[in-house]
């Protein structure tokens, strides 16, 4: 049951990884893609032809679109970004929830099916360059992974400051931002349901034989990654409004610092090393460090607010950590962008464009008025603990859609995979 091949390539073999990916202000894993497969040899003796050429060609336009388009596309330009990429991306996404009804067939009622076909899927963060399992339930994980990966490369087209008609720093919409928040809340979705509902599904031998790629600490951790993102919008809109208040762009910066800590700690441990999966990790880290950056220095301002030597000196402590985590940031960013394949970061805009500019001026302000007000001595060295709020934003709720038509009066006494209809 459920027969696992895993193989490496010395030269490279499938795996098309482009050297250098552009811009980016949101990390998106390795995409995935589908190798062809004779679905019509392997279940031609159990379903119906058309089912089968159905089924065939639905996938076979994922393939034949993934293996065309799939290293074009992760190499973001500003100028191409809405016009060919953004078509290509949405015609694939569409593809993919083409395809899901009708794959999800082949798992209906525990139909043994679901291992009839050995379903092959090229890797990128894993060393072994692709893994074949006859499991439907694998293939519906690697879908979800795949619509969740082009979701965030929508966003990150979105996210990628352009020109404003004013002609002053590129800027991000408004309009973009908030659609963004949409796309990664959805895409946090495919990966809740992914980690929750297809995992399980997976006997043990399985899912230990699963790709780096699709481990649940990788899918955790995208899924934080796309919660964090959106809080770091949300702090972004907060900034910009004469309404927020420090106690809302706190609590904000520090929701944002505990979703990034979270993903961090899912992938910590996990073997990617392998070029791409290393840079996974340093995207999360380098966010990570950026959010606590934000979240000391909202705290420093609010605790600044007191009228005591303490919170002053609290306050500094916050302020001087909030600095250290900038330049910090600023040295794993570096970092992020020249392991392979390279990037770069955009024009700064949004939540870090103004904290960049606000943390080093205001910390050096404080730390200089406070001194003037108590020695050295009194003001804390250590930073402050920093609050710990609940969590507040979820992913939206992804459900399985249900079983195409098609299979509602297929009978599979041919081969007798499973005796009834499904």
């Amino acid at each position: 049951m459920g027969c696992f091949v895993s193989t490496a390539k010395d030269t490279g073999g499938n795996r098309r990884r482009p050297g250098n990916i552009g811009e980016v202000t949101v990390f998106v894993p390795g995409l995935r893609i589908p190798k062809p497969v004779d679905i019509s040899h392997s279940l031609g003796d159990h379903l119906s032809k058309s089912l089968v050429e159905r089924l065939s060609a639905l996938r076979t336009r994922i393939v034949v679109m993934a293996g065309q388009e799939g290293p074009t596309i992760t190499r973001t330009r500003r100028r191409s970004s809405t016009q060919h990429g953004g078509s290509v991306l949405g015609d694939l996404i569409q593809a993919l929830n083409d395809y899901l009804p009708v794959l999800l067939g082949l798992v209906k009622d525990g139909s043994l099916l679901q291992h009839k076909v050995q379903f092959i899927w090229v890797n990128q963060e894993d060393d072994a360059e692709e893994t074949a399992m006859s499991s439907a339930w694998y293939e519906v994980l690697s879908v979800l992974h795949l619509m969740a990966a082009l979701s965030f490369l929508q966003a990150n087209l979105l996210l990628l400051p352009r020109m404003s008609s004013d002609g002053y720093q590129p800027k991000v919409s408004e309009e973009n931002r908030r659609s963004s928040i949409d796309i990664f809340l959805k895409a946090a979705g495919y990966l809740d349901c992914a980690v929750r509902h297809i995992l399980p599904q997976l006997p043990p031998e399985l899912r230990r034989d699963l790709p780096v790629d699709l481990a649940e600490g990788v899918l955790r951790a995208l899924c934080l990654q796309a919660l964090g993102q959106s809080v770091d919008i949300q702090l972004g809109l907060a900034i910009d409004s004469t309404k927020a208040t420090l106690a809302v762009k706190r609590r904000l910066a520090c929701e944002m610092a505990k979703y990034w800590q979270q993903a961090q700690d899912n992938i910590t441990n996990l073997p990617l090393t392998n070029g791409w999966g290393e840079k996974h990790k340093l995207f999360v880290k380098w966010k990570y460090i950026e959010a606590r950056a934000a979240a000391y220095y909202y705290h420093g301002l609010i605790l600044d607010e007191g009228n005591t030597e303490k919170s002053h000196g609290m306050a500094v402590a916050a302020l001087k950590a909030a600095d250290e985590y900038l330049k910090e940031s600023k040295k794993i960013c570096e970092a992020f962008n020249m392991a392979p394949p390279l990037s770069r970061n955009p024009p700064l805009w949004g939540t870090m464009k103004y904290l960049s500019e606000k943390i080093p001026k205001d910390t050096s302000s404080k730390v200089r008025i406070n001194r003037d007000l108590y020695s050295y001595e009194k003001i804390m060295e250590t930073a402050p603990t920093l609050p710990d709020f609940t969590l507040a934003l979820k992913p939206d709720e992804f459900q399985l859609p249900v079983v195409d038509n098609s299979w509602h009066n297929e009978k599979q006494d041919k081969g007798q995979a499973n005796g009834n209809r499904t």
